[in-house]
């Protein structure tokens, strides 16, 4: 490691973990979280789309809130242009979610538009910066739109530095496996900008969020390193896509191994399935892709989750359930008039009394 990356990367970590002690994190040991993201949600109710349940047109946020669900995520875009994730549309959901008694979960993409293992891309206003001088802005953006949240009354219970950070963030200066330095260095000026935001001794977890819900081996390869480096977090993140991450025996396999090995509360922050045809085809499906083989995904999803050990499965999140009109909108919870699948359901079970 060259000594200014070093230098650079335990100046962070003290600075973090200063903010540690000083701001005691808050915790969420008893909840189950039952979320789902409804990033799309007030674009879709804005230009007029109506959600329904049995016919009757309701706000997205009471179907959700009706069948148990108790936390909702909301991504963040630096400046985006063609998307509507900007911080002003996302502190509007915050606003409405929290009205109904939702916990909110923020998702910082640290880019203009999505960002995955396949595209990371560096927000236009940062580009040319040197590593020290993106470290500094990854800092003082994270610490100022938390600000923004605080002060409309939002702030976050829980926060994700990055999305989906299995090949690294903010390339090029944080991709991986080449950069691991920048990219520990990225990670940790965005933890301290979280921190730096709390006041009232209240803190949201920190949440670091990969996509291999199915791939064991990279998982242990990727918090291992993270480990290495002295990184402080609370929460594991896996996405989970059963055409792209493997069989569901394959994800307990991780996710047990990740509870048992990291001693980390794991959520399942990404997961979704079609209602319709779609991925399968021209292969053999795990599940039928019908509104009836949606609902029996999640529910064998879920009892994964319920049964990670040691009650280190601490929630789930379906990716995108209120998106209309969208290249993915079969893996939605609504069909194209409006009206909730059958999946709503899952959930009834474990939250009426």
């Amino acid at each position: 490691m060259r000594k200014s990356a070093k230098q650079s990367i335990l100046k962070r970590l003290f600075i973090g973990i200063c903010f540690v002690i000083l701001i005691p994190l808050s915790t969420n040991a008893q909840e189950y979280m039952i979320g789902a993201d409804l990033s799309f949600m007030k674009e879709a109710e804005d230009k007029g789309f109506a959600f329904k349940e049995n016919e009757q047109a309701k706000p997205g946020f009471e179907i959700f809130r009706d069948h148990g669900y108790n936390w909702v995520r909301l991504r963040l875009f630096h400046t985006p242009t063609t998307l509507p994730n900007s911080l002003e549309y996302t502190i509007e959901m915050a606003k409405e979610a929290k009205k109904h008694g939702f916990k909110f979960l923020l998702d910082y993409h640290y880019s203009d538009t999505w960002a995955d293992p396949a595209k990371q891309y560096i927000p236009k206003a940062w580009e040319g910066k040197s590593q020290e001088e993106l470290e500094e802005a990854v800092f003082e953006y994270t610490r100022n739109t938390m600000i923004s949240f605080r002060e409309a009354g939002v702030f976050p219970d829980m926060v994700q530095v990055g999305n989906e950070i299995s090949n690294g963030m903010l390339w090029p200066n944080g991709k991986l496996p080449e950069n691991w330095d920048h990219f520990a260095g990225l990670v940790q000026a965005g933890i301290n900008g979280v921190y730096a935001s709390c006041d009232n001794n209240r803190c949201p977890e920190i949440m670091i969020h990969i996509d291999k819900g199915g791939d064991l081996d990279f998982t242990k390869y990727f918090y291992d390193k993270i480990t290495s480096y002295g990184i402080q977090y609370d929460v594991i993140g896996q996405s989970y896509y059963p055409w792209w991450h493997g069989s569901l025996l394959d994800l307990r396999a991780c996710l047990n191994f990740t509870a048992e090995t990291y001693k980390k509360d794991v959520v399942l922050v990404e997961v979704a399935y079609n209602y319709q045809p779609q991925e399968y085809k021209d292969k053999k499906a795990p599940f039928p892709e019908t509104p009836e083989g949606q609902k029996e995904f999640l529910e064998e999803v879920n009892r994964i989750i319920l049964n990670i050990p040691n009650n280190r499965g601490k929630g789930i999140f379906w990716w995108e359930a209120a998106a209309p009109n969208k290249s993915f909108s079969s893996r939605t919870f609504f069909k194209n008039d409006g009206n909730v699948q059958p999946v709503i359901s899952v959930f009834d079970k474990f939250s009426r009394h």
